[in-house]
Formats: C-alpha cells, sequence, structure tokens
C-alpha cells in the first residue's frame, strides 16, 4: 500500500502516479481519474486530462490490449513486450479480419503515412486507409469500437491517442503526442526495465503473474521465463504462503522492515492494485470473492481495502456511498469508511453519505 501511494497517500504528480503503477487503465475515464487522485493528497478535476495535453502522460492500447495511461518515457518497454507476442499473427486473427500478416505490414506504412505527425479522427484516419488500393475491406473492421485492428500499431509505437475531438477519439503518433517519447526498444532489452517497474509495485510476484498482466496470456511462458532468469541476482527470493515468489533484490531489506497496516482505503474501478497482481490473486481478492469483484465483460468494480485485502464492494448512488461488506471480513471499520468517504467527497467536490449493506 505503500508502494501505491496508498498509506500514507501520496503528494506525487500524476505522471508520478501513473509511472509508479506501471499504467492506468483507462477504459473508464473517470475511474482512471479517480484511481489517481485517491493516490494524491491533493488534486483537481482535469489534472490527468492536463498531463495527457502536456505530453507528460499518453494513452494507448497496452496491458491485456485494453486502454491504458502510461508515461512516454516508460510505455515503450511495456509495448514491447506486447508486441514481442506477435498476436496479430495467429490464424484466428487472420480468420477473423481476412488480413495476412504481409498485408498487416503493409497497411502499417499506410496508418503510419496517413498520421504523419498529426491528429486524425478514426473517420478520417478510416478514410484514408480504404482510399488506398487493396485495403477497402477493411472498413468495418476499423470501425469497430474497440479497435482492434489498429492495435498491433498501437503496440508497436505507431499510433496513441490523440485529444479528443468533442466526444471522438483522434489518433496520433507517440512522438506528436508528447516530446519525452522515448521509442520502443527490442523486447530483450525492454524487458528488465519492465519487470523492475513491475516487481516495484506489485511485488513479491513472478512470471506468470506478470505474463498475465502484460499480455493474458499473449507472451509465451518459456519467453516469460527467460527474461526473469536473465534478471539474475537482481532478483530476490520470497516465499508467499508456501509460493516461490521474486522482488527486486535491492527491496529486500525494504519488505523485512515494513509494518502491517489495517489502513482502509476506498479504490476506484479497475484500480491498479488489483488490476496488477489478477483477480485470480487470492491475497488481494479473496478467492470466494472473486466473480462479486470480477464482474460480466470484464467489469472490475470499485472495492474497499483493509491492509491491502479486498473486503468489500461500493458503488456511488447519487449521494450515497453504497458499501457490499464481505460478511467473512469482520467487523465493519465504520469510522475508517466514513473517513474515506469525505475524502472521497472533496474529490468529488460535493456531500456523500456512507450506508453499508452485506454482500
Amino acid at each position: 500500500m505503500r508502494r501505491h501511494y496508498l498509506e500514507p497517500v501520496g503528494d506525487h504528480s500524476v505522471a508520478g502516479v501513473v509511472r509508479r503503477l506501471c499504467g492506468v487503465q483507462s477504459q473508464v475515464a473517470s475511474y482512471a481519474e479517480l484511481c489517481v487522485r485517491l493516490r494524491r493528497k491533493t488534486s483537481k478535476a482535469g489534472d490527468v486530462a492536463r498531463a495527457l495535453s502536456e505530453g507528460r502522460v499518453i494513452k494507448t492500447w497496452a496491458m491485456r490490449g485494453t486502454l491504458h495511461l502510461l508515461t512516454p518515457e516508460d510505455a515503450g518497454a511495456f509495448l514491447s513486450l506486447i508486441a514481442a507476442g506477435r498476436s496479430w499473427e495467429r490464424p484466428s486473427w487472420q480468420s477473423y479480419f481476412g488480413v495476412t500478416p504481409k498485408q498487416l505490414d503493409a497497411l502499417r506504412e499506410v496508418v503510419r503515412d496517413a498520421l504523419g505527425g498529426q491528429a486524425l479522427t478514426r473517420g478520417e484516419l478510416i478514410d484514408a486507409v480504404i482510399a488506398r488500393r487493396g485495403y477497402g475491406h477493411l472498413g468495418d473492421a476499423l470501425r469497430s469500437g474497440w479497435g482492434t485492428l489498429l492495435k498491433p500499431y498501437a503496440w508497436q509505437g505507431d499510433l496513441c491517442f490523440g485529444p479528443s475531438q468533442g466526444n471522438r477519439v483522434t489518433f496520433t503518433t507517440p512522438a506528436a503526442a508528447s516530446s519525452r517519447w522515448a521509442g520502443v526498444p527490442e523486447p530483450d532489452e525492454a524487458a528488465p526495465a519492465a519487470i523492475a517497474s513491475y516487481l516495484r509495485a506489485y511485488g513479491p510476484a513472478n512470471a506468470d503473474a506478470f505474463g498475465k498482466w502484460i499480455g493474458a496470456g499473449r507472451i509465451g511462458k518459456r519467453r516469460l521465463r527467460a527474461w526473469f532468469d536473465a534478471l539474475g541476482p537482481r532478483l530476490g527470493e520470497v516465499d508467499v504462503g508456501g509460493d516461490r515468489q521474486f522482488v527486486l533484490a535491492e527491496d529486500l531489506d525494504d519488505l523485512r522492515s515494513t509494518k502491517p497496516t489495517r489502513a482502509v482505503r476506498l479504490l476506484a474501478g479497475f484500480d491498479q492494485f488489483v488490476m496488477g497482481p489478477g483477480t485470480d490473486d487470492g491475497h488481494v481478492t479473496p478467492t470466494r470473492r472473486r466473480t462479486t469483484v470480477s464482474r460480466q465483460s470484464g467489469w472490475i468494480a470499485p472495492v474497499v481495502l483493509v491492509g491491502g485485502v479486498v473486503h468489500a464492494t461500493w458503488e456511488l448512488v447519487g449521494d450515497r456511498v453504497l458499501v457490499a461488506w464481505f460478511k467473512e471480513a469482520g467487523a465493519v471499520p465504520r469510522r475508517a469508511l466514513q473517513g474515506e468517504v469525505e475524502r472521497l467527497s472533496t474529490i468529488l467536490g460535493r456531500g456523500l453519505r456512507l450506508e453499508v449493506g452485506a454482500a
């Protein structure tokens, strides 16, 4: 919780929070902003949007193919490993979209040329692509709300999201979005930095957890373990309930000296504290409550943490914060919950009241 700026709450910038968390999932923009603001002592509405407009963070498809805020200095390392899975070369991908890897490589050049450092709406980018001979049949796939056909280009550092035009998204190049863009290194060069950042935020962890977080199974286990093995003496082994896991060796003393906490925190939906280890990590999300937290269509509910473990879910209905407490979690810490609701009231700029019921 200290590493996540949750106990104590930190005083870092938006980019500082995003960097520490190795990105913030941003499919739901309001949740992404709340994820960041709940980790800052002082913040204002629109801070995330300002960080985007200033190029201090960028928005792109990243971990598990979902939208994320990332810092432009670090994004390339994570994107490189995602691209290393080459998921767009799988027969299922080719069959669904009717596009071969060779055609996708050619389309990559078309997308690069169309963007050329400018920001284009989805419609403008599609028009530029299908105007090219041999690409007209891709119009429907490119119009997909999920943008699946464009994701490989995001992972290879060819495009990211630009400034919105009203309710329309735009695409641009990462270099145009931020002067801080550091490029996409080769996977074997990127792996040490990406794994080290992940372990600082989410360790103790292992190669399987890292692979699920970054690629949802798209990267081969053999390659993941080779990347971990290459870190060698930089890794420190930790026993977690009989499981062999790792932190950075330089962090072992810090881990040993960290005292347990019973701090209570409200977290937004899709919060990185839950997403980093994954909802199948029973140390954070109790196994029997996984489906309570991870719901249909990949929806991850807002949760209440007590001492780093999920004890409840919550939702905002009007001016009420409705907490659904897990009965097996024991007594409800009402005073601490009330304090969190008051903090949320300050963040959202309106009065809120706490209501607690059973999950």
